[in-house]
């Protein structure tokens, strides 16, 4: 027994010593530090490391400290590591540990462009929402479902500063108005691609919301970085792009009011370093009356390549294609039953992003604009023998746009600031009433950013723009922002952070094609024409309060348009026209009105409690035309506002999300403002309306959801433009499924 006792510890002593000899160097390590393009920490960021070996193992989770450290003990073994930030790209790599082995991973993260906390338009490189000097409005897709919206305008029409109109319902011609500014006032990009006409005309009645992640609107003249057309401000759509590993297919249906119908799918996910987002969606309504019809159809895809951490290729594509009715000012005149607009918008870009070394990040750019209008009335429907004599002419116009830009940028990014140079190249074509005109444009810029000791944030950039219109033209802007409380220090407090911006930019617009290069014989275009001008200053506060539960924030502006062109009749920009070759008359175009416009914009967002948000804006918009000589209508002579843009206007939303259904309730009003019927009625005030949509979604499972949208829910008559009734009460229904993702 003695000698098996013996036998049996040493035995076990063995045995104990070989598994410490073999368990010890199992383990691995990985560890690193997270870093942003200017080398600083990374602090909050979740590192999941996912066994790729087969074994039935959970993904393990770590999260970096305030200096961007972290550290992995692994089994042996094949993972993927990535990183995971609500305000950063995601990192992936793939790792093989060996017993013992200790590695180190240290990426070095770029800003995620789709991030709600990221502006990516209001400078050169993306940047912090609360580092940006200029007012800035985000719209992410989140908050586009909750409001089930189709179309951008009428979305846009419900941010600060932004009016609508419409000559007609949905898929007339639609324009926006931004602080005040003219239609042709706002830069609209769909991925860095300019979506307006050469010169700023845009219209956007039939862009629908397919494949949009994020919208950032920018209020002020933003001509320094983005060039001719930037006004009053810009407006960015930003594509989806694919996240899971999985793929991701979206399937959605739904019918209602007015013979209504909409359908759309979308594919997206990841395939090792390639990321893909692919949409269609088609919309069918036969609208209110007679030739009230639209029919639209979305085409879009997004395309990523990451060749490495920090060299990676993008292409997105979008198609638009539309056909609507033209019933016109049905509320005075008789309905026109042949009148339609077809129209298709193309925009693509492909960018291609690197660095060399740690501090220079480069960009080149290039898009494609291309914009086909057809604008035809078969026959003439009526013609009024009584005062004003309103008759229906039958026309064609078909008109043809394309805009091919490449642009280059380099960034030197610095922990505490960098500049920017940047150079684009641009050329336009058009075909309009038998008229072909060409413009090539160029432009350089150059802008600076500055940290000082972490409260204050200074912008400042110029831009020389060299047009084949109106010559070279210098335009400068600068912006600075200073927390005046920081965020962390005050957030369990009444008071909590404050923040002050303040801007002020010039802003620049080449003439439009026909403006310039029209070949008609009695209506020729100005090649003398100098570029419409607008000098622009904003400043103001934002204010957390309750522990972050409410934020409040307080925008003032004023605007100046300088060199307005205006069509005058009976003028000539050279020798007249023989009056036998033009028994209507003739005319061209001038640099003639001045205008201005100033205002301030209320915002609150408070969420009460953790299933409620409650926000709303209301918007002062004063203005006032102070020239225009040529002035065709009663409407627009000096001293009456700004046509179509309301002095009051706001929207407040509610949002409850409880178990699984989600409640939205959006109230719009859009106060009196200066109209014209344009017929010699002489109608000229539109006294305004206020409307309330209502959307609810309920989740019937993980995979399905069932949803209905009620628009004008109490039936409220009311005109978005004189004699153009808008939708009554209406309604749609529909279902959405979700299959695989993650």
């Amino acid at each position: 027994m003695k000698v098996l006792a013996v036998f049996l510890t040493t035995l076990l002593l063995a045995v104990s010593a070989f598994g410490q000899t073999n368990l010890a160097p199992s383990n691995t390590t990985l560890t690193g530090t997270l870093t942003d393009p200017a080398g600083a920490a990374i602090g909050g960021a979740e590192i999941i490391a996912t066994p790729l070996d087969g074994a039935a193992r959970q993904p393990v989770r770590t999260v970096t400290g305030a200096d961007g450290a972290y550290a992995f003990t692994l089994a042996a073994g094949r993972y993927r590591v990535r990183t995971s930030h609500a305000s950063f790209a995601r990192a992936e790599q793939e790792f093989t540990l060996a017993a013992g082995e200790s590695k180190m991973w240290s990426p070095r993260l770029v800003l995620e462009r789709l991030a709600a906390t990221v502006v990516v338009t209001a400078q050169a490189e993306p940047v912090f929402a609360d580092a940006v000097a200029a007012p800035v409005t985000v719209l992410t897709r989140e908050e586009i479902d909750r409001r089930q919206s189709r179309f951008l305008a009428p979305l846009l029409a419900e941010t600060p500063g932004l009016a609508m109109t419409r000559l007609g319902r949905e898929g007339s011609l639609t324009t926006i108005f931004l602080n005040g500014g003219n239609s042709n006032f706002t830069k609209v990009l769909v991925d860095g691609a300019p979506l307006n006409e050469p010169g700023g005309r845009l219209f956007l009645g039939n862009f629908a919301l397919d494949n949009v992640e994020k919208i950032e609107i920018v209020r002020g003249a933003e001509s320094a970085l983005h060039g001719s057309d930037a006004m009053a401000g810009v407006v960015q759509i930003l594509s989806h792009r694919g996240s899971t590993l999985r793929p991701l297919l979206d399937l959605s249906a739904e019918g209602g009011k007015f013979s209504t119908a909409r359908g759309s799918a979308r594919l997206s996910g990841l395939l090792g370093r390639f990321d893909y987002s692919a949409a269609a969606g088609r919309f069918h309504t036969g609208g209110q009356g007679a030739n009230d019809f639209f029919r639209n159809t979305t085409l879009a895809g997004n395309f990523g390549w990451s060749f490495s951490e920090t060299h990676a290729l993008r292409l997105a594509v979008r198609s638009n294609t539309s056909d609507s009715g033209v019933p016109g000012q049905t509320l005075l005149i008789p309905v026109d039953r042949d009148h339609h607009n077809a129209m298709r918008d193309f925009t693509s870009s492909l960018a291609w992003e690197f660095t060399t070394g740690p501090r220079w990040r480069h960009r080149l750019m290039a898009t494609e604009t291309y914009i086909r209008q057809l604008f035809h009335d078969p026959s003439s429907d009526f013609c009024e023998f009584t005062p004003p004599f309103p008759c229906d002419f039958a026309f064609t116009a078909r008109n043809q746009f394309n805009r091919a830009t490449g642009q280059a940028q380099s960034s030197y990014v610095a922990p505490r600031g960098g500049f920017t140079l940047g150079y684009q190249y641009e050329v336009e074509n058009g075909f309009f009433t038998g008229t072909h005109a060409r413009r090539n444009n160029q432009g350089g810029y150059l802008e600076g950013r500055y940290r000082l000791a972490e409260r204050l944030h200074i912008t400042a950039g110029a831009r020389a723009e060299a047009n084949d219109s109106f010559g070279t033209r210098v335009v400068p802007r600068i912006g600075v922002a200073y927390a005046l409380r920081q965020a962390g220090d005050y957030s369990q407090q009444l008071f909590g952070a404050t923040r002050l911006r303040f801007s002020y930019g010039q802003g620049i617009k080449e003439p439009t094609l026909d403006q310039s290069f029209s070949a008609d014989n009695c209506f020729p275009g100005n090649g003398g024409l100098r570029p419409e001008r607008s000098r622009s200053f904003t400043g103001g506060v934002d204010q957390w309060l309750g522990g972050d539960r409410v934020r409040v924030s307080v925008d003032g502006f004023h605007n100046r348009f300088r060199d307005m062109v205006s069509f005058a009749f009976g003028q000539s920009a050279g020798a007249p026209p023989d009056p036998s070759v033009c028994p209507f008359g003739f005319g061209t175009f001038f640099n003639t009105d001045l205008a201005r416009a100033y205002g301030t914009h209320l915002q609150v967002e408070a969420r009460p409690v953790r299933w409620l948000r409650v926000s709303g804006h209301y918007s002062y918009v004063e203005s006032k035309v102070l020239e225009s000589p040529n002035a065709f209508d009663p409407a627009l002579v000096p001293g009456n506002r700004l046509l179509r843009r309301p002095v009051h206007s706001g929207a407040v939303v509610v949002n409850a999300a409880w178990r699984a259904w989600n409640v939205n309730v959006v109230n719009t009003f859009s106060g009196e403002r200066t109209d014209s019927d344009f017929l010699g009625f002489g109608l000229m005030r539109n006294p305004g309306f206020a409307r309330v949509d209502l959307a609810m979604n309920y989740d019937v499972s993980r995979n399905v959801a069932a949803f209905g949208y009620v628009g004008n829910l109490f039936g409220e008559r009311y005109e978005e433009s004189i004699g153009f009734p808008a939708y009554g009460r209406h309604y749609r229904l529909g279902m959405k499924f979700t299959l695989g993702g993650e």
